[in-house]
């Protein structure tokens, strides 16, 4: 059994948690004064585009407002630049796919960012991300290997104190992708699990898939997750797949509590951290 099973086996089985300081208040993200501006980023490489890219930043854009953070959206690589990163405190990765740089420079900076202490929040295909690039990777924790068809499925709070799940069903029911990963790598602790037993397989071919792919884990599997990675703060959320996904207040809290956990930890982005001279420099 990998290092990585092991932790996430546990995390399934005992609801590890060890949250470190975070801006749970649902009144206000910046209740405290601490300014937060956050970079959503929506480029995807060649193959398969989400078509709910423009409801994720309508939401995260109303989220802003309400929540009192700034919010900035790209499309493109230019803006990862160290001068530009450093006013951000988190960058939001909206279900992004494939490769999403075109330079190794833009990698290196991105990684530079995390290791200067930045917060990132991924949705949904960000699994799918960089899958050439052993650090970005790691930092998920995996990369994409298969989801079953779109399906009711339900999904399992794991780690009940923690903010992305405050207000949420401990059994949620939702549609949505079971997404599988594949190159796992340890470090993640997992928030939500998918009861692999709600996952209908239409045919022999993907019960086939479901089992081979689900490795050890029988019952659960990682649905969402938070890693403290490299210097940097992580949370991610496989789920999200639909369109009216980000209109419904159970999955908007969801994403809004790992909004906040990931901007409560980022106190400063210091570069002067970050040791990467190429993106893929041995991981300290």
């Amino acid at each position: 059994m990998t290092r990585f099973t092991h932790n996430l086996l546990l995390s399934l089985l005992i609801g590890l948690l060890s949250v470190g300081p975070a801006l749970a208040n649902s009144s206000g993200m910046n209740a405290g004064k601490k300014v937060i501006n956050v970079l959503v980023y929506t480029k995807n490489g060649k193959g398969y585009v989400h078509d709910n890219i423009p409801a994720t930043v309508a939401c995260i854009q109303k989220l802003g407002r309400e929540q009192g953070f700034s919010v900035t959206v790209a499309d493109e690589p230019t803006v990862f630049t160290e001068e530009n990163l450093r006013n951000y405190t988190l960058l939001i990765f909206a279900s992004t796919n494939n490769d999403v740089f075109d330079t190794d420079a833009q990698r290196l900076v991105f990684r530079r960012y995390i290791e200067a202490g930045g917060g990132f929040v991924g949705i949904h295909s960000v699994l799918g991300t960089e899958r050439n690039w052993l650090w970005f990777k790691r930092m998920m924790g995996g990369t994409f290997a298969w989801h079953p068809h779109f399906q009711p499925l339900t999904v399992n709070v794991i780690a009940t104190k923690h903010p992305s799940v405050a207000g949420l069903p401990k059994v949620w029911e939702k549609q949505d992708e079971c997404y599988f990963i594949k190159e796992m790598s340890p470090g993640p602790t997992v928030i939500m699990a998918h009861d692999l037993g709600s996952v209908d397989a239409k045919d022999s071919t993907e019960t086939a898939k479901i089992r081979a792919f689900g490795g050890p884990f029988t019952a659960l599997y990682p649905a969402a997750w938070y890693y403290e990675y490299d210097g940097g703060h992580t949370w991610c959320t496989s789920l999200g797949h639909a369109k009216p996904d980000y209109e419904d207040p159970v999955f908007v809290q969801h994403l809004l509590g790992g909004i906040t956990y990931v901007a409560g930890l980022v106190t400063k982005i210091d570069y002067g951290k970050a040791y990467a001279i190429t993106r893929d420099d041995t991981l300290r």
